[in-house]
């Protein structure tokens, strides 16, 4: 297949494009690389498969040097003459839609960078596999969508009426926005609510990325609502084969009672179904660092929630799959890659502790 991969430079959309290239199929990756955070990391990952830095010029077409069938355009989402070009150029077979602006905390300050991006940018890709024929749309949700919702674990028939963040409310749009052109035009669609993606090239704004450079750097730790918070952490290679297996089923394939198959629509929650509370996740990051944190705890933040818990029971029915890395596993990989990655970028090695 060709498969359009947005947000090839983020955390999720370079690790999809990895998988989808190593197993043969022709890619074509997206991104505007904007400065939400550091660019050189966004910039090794695109390194990591074949795109100089050098050559990544806006609406250029980038020939990989490690894959022949991988190339980059770096483009904005809401620049629609280009994206249709690109669309025309290329006859996509698929499309897994990563790329948005994302963060609940810098929502609340920056308000029109999620309009732009997660709402305009958005329906310019359903117009564009609208007029393409683009057999699935697989796009990144959140479980943000479900805001201060108590029952536990969260379901996909949760009501989502009440988002408590910007990102959220635009999350939520997106899957309105997504039925509208399933119910309208038969547009095959998959909206997929990640649960707390963590694991090696993640994002310098997560917790588990904060929380290691702080303790390596004798830092204190921010640790918000006193340490109450549980999260259903989510290894990236998990996360990535179960986008790999929503591309591969579009929406009628194993779900044809959806809306009595009449609308190729669905949604997933993508979570490891094993919430862990903060102050655990934190101890984990101690013993595999040698050493311990220093602490500063907060009250809760706005648009922030306390627990989350991914029902992944449709995902399993449905795709035969559910995410299983151990957080204490995937900490462990995410460290070893986070010193092995500043170790070149500092040219000063840190040991780990115990290795």
């Amino acid at each position: 297949m060709k498969i359009l991969v947005t947000g090839a430079a983020g955390f999720i959309g370079y690790s999809v494009s990895r998988k989808l290239l190593q197993r043969g199929d022709s890619v074509v990756g997206i991104d505007n690389i904007n400065d939400y955070y550091d660019v050189d990391l966004k910039y090794a990952r695109l390194a990591d498969s074949g795109i100089s830095r050098d050559s990544a010029n806006w609406h250029t077409p980038i020939q990989s040097t490690l894959f022949p069938n991988y190339s980059f355009v770096r483009t904005n989402l809401e620049d629609r003459e280009q994206l249709m070009e690109l669309f025309e150029r290329e006859r996509f077979d698929k499309v897994c839609h990563l790329a948005a602006q994302a963060g609940v905390r810098y929502s609340l300050q920056n308000p029109y960078t999620y309009v732009n991006s997660n709402l305009m940018g958005f329906v310019t890709m359903l117009e564009a596999c609208r007029h393409h024929n683009i057999k699935h749309l697989a796009y990144a949700s959140s479980s943000s969508v479900y805001g201060n919702n108590t029952k536990m674990p969260l379901n996909t028939s949760d009501n989502v009426d009440h988002p408590i963040s910007l990102y959220a409310a635009t999350k939520k749009s997106n899957e309105l926005m997504a039925h509208t052109y399933s119910y309208l035009f038969g547009l095959p669609t998959t909206g997929l609510r990640f649960f707390t993606v963590y694991g090696p090239w993640g994002r310098p704004d997560m917790a588990l990325f904060l929380f290691t450079k702080a303790i390596l750097e004798n830092q204190p730790v921010t640790i918000f609502n006193h340490g109450n918070m549980v999260r259903d952490f989510t290894y990236i290679d998990d996360i990535v084969e179960g986008v790999i297996r929503v591309i591969d089923n579009p929406p009628g394939t194993n779900h044809p009672e959806t809306n009595a198959g009449k609308t190729p629509y669905v949604i997933y929650n993508i979570g490891n179904s094993s919430p862990v509370h903060l102050m655990d996740y934190i101890s984990a990051i101690e013993n595999h660092l040698g050493k311990k944190a220093k602490k500063i705890y907060l009250p809760m933040q706005p648009g922030d929630v306390p627990y989350t818990e991914a029902d992944v029971t449709d995902l399993v029915a449905d795709l035969g799959y559910k995410p299983e890395t151990p957080v204490t596993e995937g900490i462990g990989k995410f460290i070893n890659w986070y010193l092995r990655y500043f170790s070149k970028v500092q040219a000063s090695p840190v040991q780990l502790a115990g290795t």
